[in-house]
C-alpha cells in the first residue's frame, strides 16, 4: 500500500510519542488514541489502515476493543502491543483475529514486520470487498426466477429439488439454470457458484 496509516491506540504518552516518532520516520501516517473508547467513537468512518492496539487500558481494553471492531465488521487489521507477562492475552487475542503482537518495549525491526503481515492482510481484505460487489452487481442482471434456480444450486439441490420446491418442471429449471450462466458469462457450474457465494459476501449473508 503506497498510503500506510496506522492507528495507534495506547493510554501511556510516552508509548504514543514513541511509536509515533518512529512510524512516522519509516513513513507511516499516524493518528494517535489515549484510549479504546475514543478510537471506537471514530473508527467506522477512518480510512483503511493497520491498528496497533494496547492490550491493556482503561475502560475498553485491547481484548474489549478488537472484539467491537468485529462486532462492528470494521476489518481493520490489528496489531496487539502486550506487557510482559501479557502472552496468554495475547494468543486470545490471534485466535480472536489479531494479525501478530509485539512485546513492550519493541524493537523497530519487530514493529514494521508485524505492520507488513497487516499491510497483507489489508490488501487482500480490499481485493475481496470489491470482487464482491463485482459479483453482486453481476447477479443484478438475472429475473427473479433465474436467482431462486441459483440460490438452489448454491444449496446443493439437484434440478428435480429445485424443480419441485418451485413449483416448475425440471426442463424449465435447466433453461434457467442455462439462461443465468450465459447472462453472468460463465462457462461451468462452478464459477457461478464461486460468483454467488462472492456476492453473497457483499450483501452480509455470510
Amino acid at each position: 500500500m503506497s498510503d500506510k496509516r496506522v492507528y495507534l491506540v495506547d493510554d501511556e504518552e510516552a508509548i504514543r510519542r514513541s511509536a509515533s516518532f518512529m512510524l512516522r520516520a519509516s513513513g507511516h501516517q499516524v493518528e494517535a488514541f489515549a484510549c479504546g473508547d475514543d478510537f471506537l467513537k471514530v473508527a467506522r468512518d477512518l480510512e483503511p489502515g493497520c491498528v496497533l492496539l494496547d492490550i491493556r487500558m482503561p475502560g475498553s481494553d485491547g481484548l474489549a476493543v478488537q472484539q467491537a471492531l468485529v462486532d462492528r465488521g470494521i476489518m481493520l487489521p490489528v496489531i496487539i502491543m502486550t506487557g510482559h507477562g501479557d502472552i496468554g492475552i495475547a494468543v486470545r487475542a490471534m485466535k480472536a483475529g489479531a494479525v501478530d503482537f509485539i512485546e513492550k518495549p519493541f524493537e523497530k525491526a519487530a514493529l514494521l514486520g508485524a505492520l507488513e503481515q497487516g499491510w497483507l492482510r489489508l490488501d487482500r481484505s480490499v481485493r475481496q470487498h470489491v470482487q464482491a460487489q463485482d459479483a453482486a452487481q453481476r447477479l443484478k442482471v438475472l429475473t427473479a426466477r433465474e436467482r431462486e434456480v441459483l440460490d438452489g444450486l448454491v444449496e446443493g439441490l439437484p434440478n428435480k429439488t429445485i424443480a419441485f420446491d418451485l413449483g416448475i418442471s425440471p426442463r424449465t429449471v435447466e433453461i434457467h439454470r442455462a439462461n443465468l450462466m450465459v447472462k453472468l458469462k460463465v462457462r461451468s457450474l462452478s464459477e457461478a457458484l464461486r460468483l454467488a457465494f462472492a456476492a453473497a459476501e457483499a450483501e452480509g449473508i455470510v
